[in-house]
């Protein structure tokens, strides 16, 4: 059987392929000669499977897609304190080039403008790299978002660096308020030579999926980033990702996105799948006319919108039920699907509501898929009281979902993979 989405991905671009407005960027000479006929779209999931149709394998340059990923590499290297006291994270309103700063600080409103990507250019990588070796350190770690070596272009990065008056003035202000300590000229370059990174639709889609992802590439396995990290970009790429059309976009597509104006789109929907576009055409923000027009027919057509409210699910408490009689009663509460906390109250709800009156009480994770950390310590906790309250607890596990099963002080659990193992009478052979 053909797989069903690329032909979906295919159907879309299709129907986004007639129009032709927008023009490519044409104040980076290298940029303005684009063949605006390219157009593809790709799907990374976060097993590492990518589909995709139309020009996914097309080389092209990052430029301002390069933000979201070397900020977090920032935070990873230099850690949070030092590069919010950079960079702040509100969003600007204001087009993606504006010369502004915060008044009174002349910290960048945030990292997604120049002004903020330039300053996040210079915390990546220790603080006493030299500018070649910041360069690397940028290069080897959008390499690892996307699970390979990539290049630079130089032609490209000539082009933007004799035309790179404004950023020059941008870093020249942000020197002048000690946010740049360092030669604003060599920053400026070194972040010039980040946006003229090499990638495909492909990569991208995986660079996307590695945020969804949990910092974690879906090919490699290599850890890129630690999880609070992804948390504060993906929630600054809501906000600011887009420019001065953050707010229709965040309304109308409403997933974590930014835009580069060589025609490069991604979006990353945490814990689903990373999604790359390519065509060259911009629009007056700087981002892809048709690369925005596809997201919004897949945010549309498959309910993508991170506000999305989804249907009631089952409950997560399948049954509360009694196997054996007498002294050997096994109280069992089953549950069921994906659990998070309010999930995991309903269970605590139901243990408070309804106490066991059996010794033996059994919290049954057979048919549970996931558990989130808040929903966890819930459960260990429902344990722990149990325990407290002369109850024997199992915790049956045969997929060892909960992760560190231990209810902490006083509290105690046995593991066991099945409920006939926790139904085995008191003092019987094991």
């Amino acid at each position: 059987m053909r797989p069903i989405i690329p032909d979906y991905l295919a159907e879309v671009l299709g129907d986004v392929e007639p129009d032709t407005s927008g023009e490519p960027a044409g104040y980076i000479p290298e940029l303005a000669t684009a063949d605006t006929k390219y157009l593809g779209a790709a799907f990374a999931m976060l097993d590492g499977e990518v589909y995709g149709a139309g020009d996914i394998d097309i080389e092209f340059t990052i430029q301002s897609i390069s933000k979201p990923f070397v900020y977090a590499l920032a935070l990873s290297d230099r850690g949070f304190d030092s590069v919010v006291a950079k960079v702040g994270v509100e969003p600007s309103g204001e087009a993606f080039n504006e010369i502004s700063l915060e008044s009174g600080t002349g910290r960048p409103l945030n990292p997604m403008i120049n002004a903020g990507a330039i300053t996040v250019h210079s915390l990546a990588g220790a603080e006493d790299l030299d500018p070649a070796g910041r360069v690397e350190r940028v290069l080897r770690g959008l390499s690892a978002f996307a699970g390979r070596r990539l290049k630079m272009d130089e032609a490209v990065y000539a082009s933007e660096i004799e035309h790179a008056h404004r950023n020059l003035a941008i870093a020249h202000m942000l020197r002048s308020h000690d946010i740049l300590t360092g030669d604003a000229r060599t920053v400026v370059d070194g972040y010039t030579r980040q946006c003229s990174v090499l990638v495909t639709a492909r990569d991208l889609a995986m660079m996307a999926a590695t945020l969804a992802n949990r910092g974690m590439n879906p090919l490699s396995g290599e850890q890129v980033v630690p999880e609070a990290v992804v948390r504060q970009v993906l929630s600054v790429m809501f906000s600011c990702g887009m420019y001065d059309a953050a707010g229709d976009w965040g309304t109308q597509v409403g997933i974590p996105a930014k835009s580069g104006v060589a025609g490069g789109l991604i979006g990353a929907l945490p814990g689903q799948v990373g999604i790359a576009t390519f065509s060259p055409r911009l629009d007056v923000h700087g981002n892809s006319v048709r690369g925005v027009s596809l997201f919004e027919r897949f945010s549309s057509d498959m309910g993508l919108h991170v506000m999305e409210v989804p249907p009631a699910a089952l409950a997560v408490l399948r049954s509360n039920h009694v196997v054996g009689s007498g002294p050997n009663a096994l109280r069992v509460l089953e549950l069921q699907g994906g659990i998070g906390f309010a999930g995991a109250e309903r269970v605590v709800k139901e243990a408070v509501d309804n106490p066991p009156s059996e010794v033996k009480v059994a919290l049954d994770l057979t048919r549970v898929y996931s558990i989130d950390d808040v929903a966890r310590r819930m459960l260990l906790e429902i344990a722990r009281r149990l325990t407290l309250s002369g109850h024997d607890v199992y915790l049956v596990d045969p997929e060892s979902i909960m992760k560190d099963p231990d209810p902490g002080d006083g509290g105690r659990v046995t593991v066991v993979d099945s409920v006939d193992q926790a139904a085995i009478p008191m003092g019987a052979v094991q």
